[in-house]
């Protein structure tokens, strides 16, 4: 997968297929995304955001052992933003795989790991 946050997602939500044409509308949910992170420990103390599929996932969150947990957390919140599933089971599951990566994610910033 390419360390291009903007790609990966583009990647998670569609395996790469969405055009470019999406990018706006895709860096605003990433940034919405990201300032939830923040809100809850994850991510540079001064704040980051991307404009473009320059930025990379080791700007935001540095080689923090959690960088997958972030990458997923970023791919689900983004994937109901922009494209939620038409299955309600799937919506639930995704909504469910959301709240635990968020605790997780809180519990290791408090914890301090």
């Amino acid at each position: 997968m390419d360390d291009s946050i903007l790609n990966s997602v583009k990647e998670m939500i569609a395996g790469g297929a969405v055009h470019e044409h999406f990018d706006k509308e895709l860096i605003m949910h990433i940034n919405s995304v990201i300032g939830t992170l923040r809100q809850i420990g994850i991510g540079p103390q001064e704040g980051f955001s991307i404009s473009d599929d320059t930025a990379v996932w080791s700007d935001l969150i540095g080689d923090s052992t959690m960088l997958e947990a972030v990458k997923s957390y970023v791919g689900f919140k983004v994937r109901m933003m922009f494209d939620p599933p038409a299955s309600s089971a799937v919506s639930e599951a995704i909504k469910e795989n959301v709240k635990e990566l968020e605790w997780r994610l809180n519990i290791t910033y408090e914890i301090g790991v």
